[in-house]
Formats: structure tokens, C-alpha cells, sequence
């Protein structure tokens, strides 16, 4: 088979390419132990209830730690634990979440917060609310007939 050399130049460059990509992939992932968030801290689903902190789901002051709170939410069934929940403008918060039962999604609408929780993983992320009003919790994630009724909602408040 007679290949043209700018044919054998783009193939040679595009083989060499992907072992790049690929070393760097395979050293990031198991050399360094990268993993994704969710596979760093996981719950037995059936327990959620009884396990802190999801067995007191809210706000939560916390010290010693890099973040002023701990805002912790519970979904289940068409329905966020709690369902409402006051935080203070400028508190550096810490926002974990799971589920009991299903897939659902956790997005606080004019965030950057947006997770997807699981059954048996802890989803986590640490933000800061600089404005003060009203952030509405949305599922993203379709999780059966009341889907659409499945909202929360996060109150910044001057304090």
C-alpha cells in the first residue's frame, strides 16, 4: 500500500499524540491518585438517617476548618432535607449532599453550584454567597412522576 508522506507525517503525528494524552491520563490517574470527587467519600444509603451529618440536614457553623459552614442536604423521594435554609452573605460555605433512593440532581440556580447525587457518594463543594436573595435548589437529574416538584430554596441574609 502506497501511502503519500504528508499522509505519513499526519498519522505519525496523530499516533504520537494520543500515547502523549494517554501517559499523561494513565500518570495523572494512577502515579498522582487523581479520582473524581465523588469517589472520595461515600455513606450506605440505607443508613443516610443515622449518620452525621446527614442525620441533622441545614446550616451548621463549624471551626477550625478553611470554611465558617457546613450546609447539608438530604434528597429524597421528590423532596430536599431541608426544604429551606437561611445563610449569611459572604460565609464561606461548604455545601454537602446525598441521596437515599435515586439519581438526582442538585443545582442552586445562579450558582456555580451544580452536583449530581448518588446513592452511596457524598457530593461536595465549598463556595462563597456574595448576594444577598433567594437561590432556588433544582433537580436536574429526572427521578420519576413528582420530579417536578422536587425544589429548596438557599436565603442569603445580611447578619
Amino acid at each position: 500500500m502506497h501511502m503519500h508522506k504528508f499522509e505519513k507525517a499526519w498519522l505519525t503525528f496523530g499516533v504520537a499524540a494520543l500515547i502523549v494524552f494517554l501517559t499523561v491520563l494513565g500518570v495523572s490517574a494512577f502515579y498522582l491518585g487523581n479520582q473524581p470527587p465523588s469517589c472520595l467519600t461515600t455513606i450506605n444509603p440505607e443508613k443516610v438517617d443515622t449518620t452525621a451529618p446527614f442525620d441533622k440536614p441545614g446550616l451548621n457553623k463549624v471551626e477550625g476548618k478553611e470554611w465558617d459552614y457546613e450546609l447539608v442536604f438530604v434528597a429524597s423521594a421528590f423532596s430536599y432535607n431541608p426544604a429551606s435554609v437561611q445563610v449569611p452573605l459572604g460565609a464561606k460555605v461548604k455545601v454537602m449532599a446525598t441521596t437515599k433512593d435515586v439519581i438526582h440532581g442538585f443545582e442552586v440556580a445562579g450558582t456555580n453550584i451544580n452536583m449530581m447525587l448518588e446513592p452511596g457518594y457524598i457530593s461536595e463543594i465549598v463556595t462563597t454567597f456574595d448576594k444577598e436573595g433567594e437561590y432556588l435548589i433544582l433537580c436536574n437529574e429526572y427521578c420519576g412522576a413528582g420530579h417536578h416538584l422536587m425544589t429548596s430554596k438557599i436565603e442569603v441574609v445580611k447578619q
